[in-house]
Parts: structure tokens; C-alpha cells; sequence
């Protein structure tokens, strides 16, 4: 049996998706870990105390446990953690003294920060899986830190394995970063195809106590980044003008309460207040609900490393409209599961949207498409091929820093 520490300073598998800066990674690691458990991988995943109350250590399942370490005051903002990398490296080396791994797994950068130091620190090899990158961000406008970008080119240049979840982000690796091709491993994320499965639409809305009007959703975190104004105003520009959106989801991060105003600022000088509907966070397993009772879901996102809430959607056999950016291009087959736009302008989402709305039968066509283009994505064939990477890393030598 193999071990890893999976390394996730700032966002726990313990959390709410949709809370705060919780989103596709808590799923990301919650649903791997629990599926490389399942594998036979002992997994321990070491994460940032976020609350004073929490336990040191939690056994989520069966060869799945939780190591909250200490690291700063529990309520942090994430743009302040990288000042408590060190002493988050300090408290995970402290751990691994007493119980060892055989391989470091960081996600996202603060946290492969922490993992490059324990790597040489404790002669380990070190997967990297980023989900988000700066000069990529920077290209859609999000401009990030001096002090990220320098810290994932260096920790880019030590991996032992970086994970992309498709060819788009393994080709941005390299264009972005001169990372070496053969280090990169193809290992795209999965659904949960027990939660995330085809049903009835006009049960789910009942499910969930609403009409049955033509219905756009977007899940996400309310950011810059995921770009709801574009949703609200493909919304409005609709000729279907009996079109609700619902928006499952909450502010994140340290733009997320202006964006929620700039947001709700635009709903009103749009006049479309009446067909927005706000949706707390949910349990990622309750969004299989949502996802049926929609026609079209919308992922206007600037930039997307993979688009879970995309594949979600189509193992649900709801088509999906979202922007031509990332892995969402490989994830949505244009004009068979959904529709890709190749433009920022909420006009062309909205034609795509009215041309599903109105032909209800290819929609359906799409979703079905989607389902069955679904099923190559299962958290088991994830945790499988990194069960046997984490294996042919212990026989490797390690790479050194360029």
C-alpha cells in the first residue's frame, strides 16, 4: 500500500463548496482522496486550521484522514496566507516526522509553495496539480501577485509530476511556464455518476417547489473570475422573456462582496429582478437537483482550468452554454453537448440560449450527448492512474530545482 499527504492549505474537504474561497477544489480533493482510499492509497490530507473548534485530526472514511494544522489565527483571508506557508511546512514536517509518506500531492500554489520546501527537506517526490494558474489568469484579465507567479514558476520547475486535467492546461504549462512535457500527466477530474445522473425535469422542479418556466442555472462563486454579469445580461437580452436564471452560489474572495453589488446594480438597471432567483450554497450532492431542473446551464467563466460544474451538468443530460476558454473548450463538445462562445459579448450566449429554449427537442439531443460523453470521467479511473503515478514516482529519481 502506497501513502500520500495531500497537501490543501487553503480550502479543506471538510468545507461547504460555494462558502467563501471553497468551491471545484474542496470537491476535487474530497472526492480523489475518498476514491484513492478506496483504491488502497492511504491519504492524508493536510489543510490550514480555518476554525478554533475544529479537532487536529479527522478520519473521514476508512484510509481518508484530515489534519488540520495549525498555522496563523483561524480566519484568514487567502491573500494573506503566504506569509504562514512557512509555518504550515513547519507543522506538516512535524506530522510526517511521526507518520511517513511516500509522495507529496499540493494543490494550488500556496500549497505546492509548502510541498516544494518539504520535498527537499524530506527527500520526496512532489505531483503538482495547480487548478488555477497566474500568467494564464493574467491573459483573461485577472491580474495576480509578482509573488505567485515567481513561486509556480519555481515550484513548476521542481515537480516531479503536474497534473493537467486536459491537453488545453498541459499546453499552457509549457506555453506559460517552459514546463517539460513529460513531467505534465494527462488526469482529468470525475463526477460522482451515482449523484450526477439523468432524471425527470419537471420532477426536479418540484423537488425544488418551482414552475415549470424555461430555466437558466449558473453554480458558482460570485467573483470577477466566473462572470454572472454575463449571465444576467444574456438573461435580459433573451427573446424568451418568460426565462428565469437561478444562481446557486455565494460571494468568495476578497472581490466577491463588490462583485455581488455590481451584480445586483446591473439586475436592476436591466429590469430583470423578478427573473433572478439566489440560491444559498448547497451540498455538492444536492446540486444533481438543480442541474436536472435546468434547460441550459450557463459557465461564463474568463478562464477555467476544467469546468467541473460543466461535466456535472452533462452527466445530469443538461446542455451546456459556456465560454470557449480552458478546459471548458475539451469538456463541452460544441453543437453536441452544448454550445461554446468564443466572445465575452452576452449577445451570443444569449442566441445560443433562445435556440436551445426553442427547439426542445435538440436540447434534449445535447443533454443526452452530454451524459453519454459523461462517462469517460469517474473519480475511480482518477485516483487509479495517480494510485500508479504516486507508484512509478517511489522508483525515480527525484528532479532536481533548475
Amino acid at each position: 500500500m502506497s501513502s500520500v499527504a495531500i497537501i490543501s492549505m487553503h480550502t479543506s474537504p471538510l468545507e461547504q463548496p460555494g462558502v467563501g474561497d471553497s468551491g471545484g477544489m474542496n470537491v476535487y480533493v474530497r472526492e480523489l482522496s475518498a476514491s484513492l482510499a478506496q483504491a488502497g492509497v492511504d491519504v492524508r490530507v493536510y489543510v490550514r486550521k480555518w476554525a478554533d473548534d475544529l479537532p487536529d485530526r479527522v478520519t473521514v472514511e476508512p484510509g481518508f484522514e484530515v489534519v488540520h494544522v495549525t498555522a496563523g489565527p483561524s480566519q484568514l483571508p487567502k491573500e494573506e496566507l503566504l506569509s504562514r506557508v512557512e509555518e504550515f511546512a513547519d507543522g506538516i514536517a512535524a506530522d510526517l516526522a511521526e507518520r511517513p509518506v511516500d509522495v507529496l500531492h499540493a494543490n494550488y500554489w500556496l500549497s505546492a509553495v509548502a510541498a516544494h520546501r518539504l520535498k527537499h527537506d524530506l527527500n520526496l517526490p512532489l505531483v503538482a496539480t495547480f487548478h488555477t494558474r497566474a500568467r494564464v489568469k493574467a491573459e483573461a484579465g485577472d491580474t495576480e501577485s509578482l509573488e505567485r507567479v515567481q513561486a509556480e514558476a519555481q515550484v513548476i520547475g521542481c515537480c516531479d509530476a503536474i497534473c493537467a486535467s486536459n491537453p488545453v492546461e498541459a499546453e499552457q504549462l509549457i506555453q506559460f511556464y517552459g514546463a517539460i512535457p513529460e513531467r505534465i500527466e494527462l488526469v482529468a477530474p470525475g463526477v460522482d455518476h451515482a449523484f450526477f445522473s439523468p432524471g425527470e425535469r419537471l420532477g426536479a422542479q418540484t423537488a425544488l417547489g418551482i414552475d415549470d418556466r424555461p430555466t437558466l442555472l449558473f453554480v458558482g462563486r460570485i467573483q470577477p473570475l466566473k462572470g454572472l454579469k454575463i449571465a444576467v445580461a444574456a438573461l435580459a437580452q433573451l427573446q424568451n422573456q418568460q426565462a428565469r436564471l437561478i444562481v446557486v452560489g455565494g460571494p468568495s474572495g476578497a472581490e466577491g462582496q463588490e462583485e455581488l453589488a455590481s451584480v445586483l446594480a446591473l439586475i436592476d438597471s436591466l429590469g430583470v429582478a423578478e427573473r433572478v432567483h439566489w440560491v444559498e450554497p448547497q451540498p455538492h450532492h444536492a446540486l444533481s437537483t438543480f442541474y436536472r431542473a435546468a434547460d441550459v446551464v450557463i459557465v461564463p467563466s474568463r478562464s477555467e482550468s476544467f469546468g467541473l460544474v460543466a461535466l456535472e451538468a452533462a452527466a445530469c443530460a443538461t446542455p451546456v452554454v459556456a465560454a470557449a476558454v480552458g478546459g471548458l473548450r475539451s469538456l463541452v463538445q460544441n453543437g453536441l453537448t452544448g454550445f461554446l462562445i468564443d466572445s465575452r459579448d452576452p449577445s451570443l450566449f444569449a442566441e445560443r440560449i433562445d435556440e436551445l429554449l426553442a427547439h426542445p427537442e435538440r436540447a434534449a439531443a445535447m443533454g443526452r450527448a452530454g451524459a453519454i460523453e459523461s462517462d469517460r470521467y469517474a473519480w475511480a479511473t482518477t485516483a487509479g492512474r495517480l494510485r500508479r503515478l504516486y507508484g512509478d514516482l517511489r522508483a525515480r529519481q527525484l528532479v532536481e530545482c533548475r
